[in-house]
């Protein structure tokens, strides 16, 4: 059995990096690009690959339904939430990059798998919940967090207009990934656009306050975790050993991008980039079982 066609909303940075990825899929058979703007250096670069590229938005999917059986979404948050009613109607499975949060939200390292193949749509969180999440994960697993608190801190180059018109919904969906993914009764995210030069690597800061603490114990699931993300993440590493005090656990987390279209400090576009096309593997590897 072949690959799972899949096709790319979004032809701006997010989207153009995702395509690189998804062209090293076992499981991914990119199949289309699809844009609004003409002059857009990822339509032009899909095109010259030999994919279909659509200028007319969501509607070239809804002309050529065929085309695709999962869609990657890099638009924005508001456009997803009308994309979300048409790709549900046209029975699609999706992979949301968005701040959205119209479906579950999902980090490989976390879920490792989608556990229900009924679910049509995954939200990718954020590029903070995927560098973050994974760690409250892993500390909450040994010591129940009562409380998360996360710093991302990207250079301000490689926070483009997506992600400057969706910082609200930055911060209020890596909270929420915090409580709900990470398993911290309560969370809280902030982020920070760091203009130095030459840019800085996306930088992390975890905070956690626990009920039970047990430092080995903990060092021991960080490193299980941080293995986990360098699965598909590369260039996600701890900047130094995780700080106890009291009941407060403090962890440091670098995060260099690989390259494919971004420089390499943009760390916080490619850990994005590079869970959404686990995700997408992930739902693939399901459609291949449901058929």
């Amino acid at each position: 059995m072949g690959k799972i066609k899949a096709a790319i909303i979004g032809s701006g940075n997010i989207g153009t990096d995702l395509m690189f990825k998804l062209e090293r899929s076992e499981w991914v058979q990119l199949t289309a690009m699809i844009g609004i703007d003409k002059n857009s250096e990822g339509l032009k670069m899909a095109q010259e690959k030999g994919y279909a590229v659509f200028y007319n938005g969501i509607q070239g999917l809804v002309d050529n339904p065929d085309i695709a059986d999962i869609i990657f979404d890099a638009t924005s948050a508001k456009a997803h939430v009308r994309h979300a009613k048409i790709l549900k109607e046209l029975g699609k499975k999706v992979v949301d990059l968005t701040p959205a949060a119209v479906g579950p939200f999902f980090s490989p390292a976390v879920n490792r798998q989608l556990e229900n193949a009924a679910v049509d749509n995954v939200n990718m969180i954020t590029c903070g919940g995927q560098a973050t999440i994974p760690v409250v994960s892993a500390v909450n697993e040994i010591a129940d967090v009562a409380y998360a608190e996360i710093v991302a801190t990207i250079s301000s180059k490689s926070a483009g207009p997506g992600t400057r018109a969706n910082i609200d919904e930055f911060t209020i969906t890596t909270r929420r990934g915090i409580e709900r993914v990470g398993g911290a009764d309560k969370g809280k995210a902030l982020i920070i656009l760091n203009p130095a030069e030459p840019p800085i690597l996306m930088r992390n800061t975890v905070y956690c306050e626990v009920k039970n603490m047990d430092e080995q114990a903990i060092r021991e699931a960080i490193d299980s975790i941080v293995g986990t993300v360098q699965e598909y993440v590369p260039g996600y590493r701890l900047k130094q050993e995780p700080l106890f005090s009291g009941n407060i656990v403090t962890v440091f987390i670098e995060v260099e991008g690989v390259g494919d279209y971004f420089p390499p400090y943009a760390g916080n576009l490619d850990i994005m980039t590079a869970a959404a096309a686990r995700a997408g593997e992930d739902i693939a590897r399901k459609l291949h079982v449901i058929s």
